[in-house]
């Protein structure tokens, strides 16, 4: 009998523990957010990561009647920002923008990116999704990726790309490879700096972000070549996609960002993070605003967007390994 009410006590214990503990984080999660949430961009001003984190932090600051305040922690395509997040208080105030080429490829290119993708982060949702389009200065004479590629071909060494993260960097080395040629590539922090060079002639070419480009090509300033993409963007309609080119290797590449929080953070934290998230996504101002910049409101649950960054992982690092780049 004594060992029975020990036994009773350890487990009237255990249970009172665990129903305290989740009466704490459920009245933690019911009093979110209590003050000003700080949204990591780990991008510079000026791009596409920007442009998304600015759209949908507005959203979110409407919607929680607390402030979602911009950090632009840019370098490292997209590390620096990246590493930053990681180490973060798990406590909902901070999250991070998730970049594809920073979560599932620069782990392949970089030997310390600064965080490890599948134990740092804990998904919240996905964000959008958009497929990059090449675009080229004007001074460029190529009117299709066929005559770039020609026009490659015919001056080894004198063309150039930029790439701002490492999606666009493997895009590039994808191009050199498919069409064999020599192009020459440039890189930067952001893309913000490389449209800025692009439309100064400073470079030829660049697989860029919709939102960093469209307002450039609709006034004529860009030269837009594909969509790499199954379908065309409806911001640029006249332009192909890069199958219609007769580039099938380009035509499932798709570009996406979403919102990731620490690890640790209290799962009732993500789903209520999750909730806020979804909501602005789906707020009919931020669909039309996102569209304009030619990007695609994709949400999605934690469960589903943590599966498509795990899957995107073991894609890229195959294909990083298949090309042999790498970044010291």
């Amino acid at each position: 009998m004594k060992m029975l009410s020990t036994v009773s006590k350890a487990f009237t214990r255990t249970l009172f523990v665990g129903v305290l503990s989740a009466a704490s984080a459920n009245v933690m999660a019911q009093a979110y957010p209590v003050r000003p949430i700080r949204f990591i961009v780990p991008f510079p001003p000026g791009g596409g990561t920007d442009a998304f984190g600015r759209i949908v932090g507005s959203k979110l600051t409407e919607l929680w009647g607390q402030q979602v305040i911009i950090d632009n922690r840019s370098g490292a395509q997209g590390n620096i920002g990246t590493a930053l997040g990681a180490k973060a208080s798990p406590d909902g105030y901070t999250i991070t923008l998730a970049h594809q080429g920073a979560l599932v490829i620069n782990p392949h290119l970089y030997g310390n990116p600064g965080f490890d993708t599948l134990r740092d982060f804990a998904a919240v949702s996905r964000g959008m999704e958009t497929p990059s389009i090449l675009v080229v200065n004007p001074g460029v004479s190529a009117k299709s990726m066929k005559e770039l590629a020609e026009l490659a071909r015919q001056n080894p060494g004198k063309l150039t790309f930029a790439s701002t993260a490492s999606l666009q960097q493997l895009l590039g080395e994808l191009f050199k490879l498919t069409t064999h040629t020599n192009i020459v590539h440039v890189p930067y922090k952001g893309a913000g700096p490389a449209v800025i060079d692009l439309l100064g002639g400073h470079v030829s070419m660049m697989f860029a972000n919709p939102s960093s480009i469209v307002p450039n090509v609709k006034a004529g300033k860009l030269r837009a070549l594909a969509v790499l993409g199954a379908r065309r963007n409806e911001a640029l309609p006249d332009v192909p996609t890069a199958i219609e080119a007769g580039y099938p290797d380009f035509g499932d590449v798709v570009e996406w960002y979403g919102v990731v929080v620490p690890a640790a953070t209290p799962r009732a934290l993500v789903t209520q993070l999750n909730a806020a998230v979804v909501r602005a996504l789906r707020s009919p101002d931020v669909v039309e605003r996102l569209a304009a910049i030619g990007q695609t409101a994709a949400p999605s649950t934690p469960d589903e967007f943590s599966a498509q960054i795990r899957r995107e992982f073991e894609r890229w690092g195959k294909i990083v390994k298949a090309a042999g780049v790498k970044v010291d």
